[in-house]
């Protein structure tokens, strides 16, 4: 199994679709680097990550808004297409197993949504939750 973590902003705002009777949120995601070149020079590059999230929980769609940083998991899947023109291209799309929201929508966006920045969709285990047992760690 391979397994890709990316933390980055969406490009828009997430869709949902039903495919089949089966609910697909879709979003993307962009991860930009930064790097010096052979000349020293800084250099941003970005890379483009296209997200399907097959799931029922749906509540999380409305947080999923342009420039909202998430960090999301799941398994790649590279795409090959040949453009109108003939040429050969690829796309990197990944199947969403979970996504968290890691902070607000940057300012300066407008949003119909109150939405608060520190959202989850899954909840955090409490201290009742943890085992008793002896070990020290």
């Amino acid at each position: 199994m391979i397994k890709l973590q990316v933390i980055g902003n969406l490009g828009k705002d997430a869709q949902v679709n039903n495919v089949n009777g089966k609910t697909v949120i879709n979003f993307n995601v962009a991860h930009t680097e930064r790097y010096k070149d052979a000349q020293g020079n800084q250099k941003d590059r970005t890379t483009w990550v296209d997200c399907s999230y097959w799931t029922d929980r749906t509540a999380v769609a409305p947080y999923l808004k342009k420039g909202t940083q998430v960090y999301v998991e799941g398994t790649p899947d590279v795409r090959s297409y040949t453009t109108a023109d003939g040429r050969q291209g690829a796309s990197l799309t990944l199947r969403i197993a979970s996504v968290q929201l890691l902070g607000a929508k940057p300012s300066g966006g407008s949003s119909d949504s109150s939405a608060p920045s520190n959202y989850t969709p899954t909840a955090a285990p409490s201290a009742s939750d943890e085992s008793m047992d002896d070990l020290p760690f």
